[in-house]
């Protein structure tokens, strides 16, 4: 059974760091890409951060650029997002999701994915 649980949310100041962290069990995810998106209460789920398999591509939102940074550990099946310099705005619950075998582009589109992570609650205080 295939399963992405993640860790690393909470409360922070404005101005603060946070490190996700994305652990993967059931089947090995090295090649295929993975991502975080998020949901503020009240919003549409959005892409936040995208990877391909090994690594070979990043790509972010707009709204974190300069900020954020994605990265993967593949010999422990994890990815993780790195939220620098955080905003009120990026309160949300942040998921991370991962395509299937041989699927290696990440997409920005929620329906490139197949496994989802119940998600982990972010708070950025003002």
């Amino acid at each position: 059974q295939v399963q992405l649980v993640e860790s690393g949310g909470g409360l922070v100041q404005a101005g603060g760091s946070l490190r996700l962290s994305c652990a993967a069990s059931g089947r090995t995810f090295s090649s295929s890409a993975m991502a975080w998106f998020r949901q503020a209460p009240g919003k549409e789920r959005e892409f936040v951060a995208g990877i391909g398999a090994s690594a070979r591509s990043t790509g972010y939102a707009d709204s974190v650029k300069g900020r954020f940074t994605i990265s993967r550990d593949d010999a422990k099946n994890a990815v993780y997002l790195q939220m620098n310099s955080l905003k009120p705005e990026d309160t949300a619950v942040y998921t991370c999701a991962a395509r299937n075998h041989l699927n290696v582009v990440y997409r920005t589109g929620e329906s490139g994915y197949d496994y989802w992570g119940q998600g982990t609650q972010v708070t950025v205080s003002s």
